[in-house]
């Protein structure tokens, strides 16, 4: 080490330590990250509301019951970032059930929004999906006449039109994996005995022209 080294080493001084105001800063930081993360879980594993599912198909809807197999019929809002994993899921569900289910996802346009409203990636991905026909919902008639509140509502009745399952085919909200609702469709359809015939249902709110977290999947459509 030459002189002017060692100079600045003397006169640098020792080394100054964090103040108590930093370390309070940090660890209120870390504190409100661990609380977002947890709300964020919270969040994932709250269900949206749940409508009362009619037991027989009800006799004013438009949509056509198969007369050779179980029709199944996903309600979804075609903005809901949850219903990504839904439209997945129903994907996989086609895949196990090939020839063995009628399958249609709904997606709702309320009144007043624009004609290109229920064009999104959502839409896409559901046409994209072998033997299932999409449709549009105009002013959510055929959800009112289910009862369907909460996006990525799935139904399944049989050839008579008695309901055999009603609920969500997802774990939690956005999340993508065996599911008890999913298991219990493919069961049915596969005419094996379930004691599942009703699962919780992860999304927004069905008729909400925006989905927002705060809306906790809505409650603000009462049919």
């Amino acid at each position: 080490m030459n002189q002017a080294q060692v100079q600045n080493v003397a006169t640098a001084g020792p080394r100054q330590r964090p103040s108590v105001g930093t370390w309070v800063m940090v660890l209120l930081w870390l504190a409100g990250m661990v609380a977002a993360m947890a709300g964020i879980t919270r969040y994932s594993f709250v269900p949206g509301r749940a409508g009362a599912i009619p037991a027989h198909w009800p006799a004013a809807s438009g949509i056509t019951l198969a007369a050779n197999q179980p029709t199944l019929i996903l309600f979804a809002h075609p903005h809901c970032p949850c219903t990504q994993a839904s439209i997945g899921e129903l994907a996989r569900l086609m895949a196990n059930c090939q020839g063995k289910i009628s399958a249609q996802v709904w997606f709702v346009k309320p009144v007043g929004t624009a004609a290109d409203w229920t064009n999104t990636d959502l839409w896409a991905s559901a046409a994209r999906i072998p033997d299932v026909t999409v449709h549009c919902d105009e002013a959510g008639a055929e959800a009112r006449r289910f009862e369907a509140v909460t996006s990525g509502q799935t139904v399944l009745y049989n050839q008579s039109g008695e309901l055999l399952f009603h609920g969500g085919i997802t774990i939690a909200r956005g999340h993508f994996g065996d599911n008890p609702g999913a298991i219990a469709v493919k069961a049915l359809v596969n005419h094996q005995l379930t004691d599942q015939i009703q699962t919780p249902v992860f999304g927004c709110s069905l008729l909400d022209e925006e989905c927002r977290p705060d809306k906790g999947g809505g409650t603000t459509w009462k049919p």
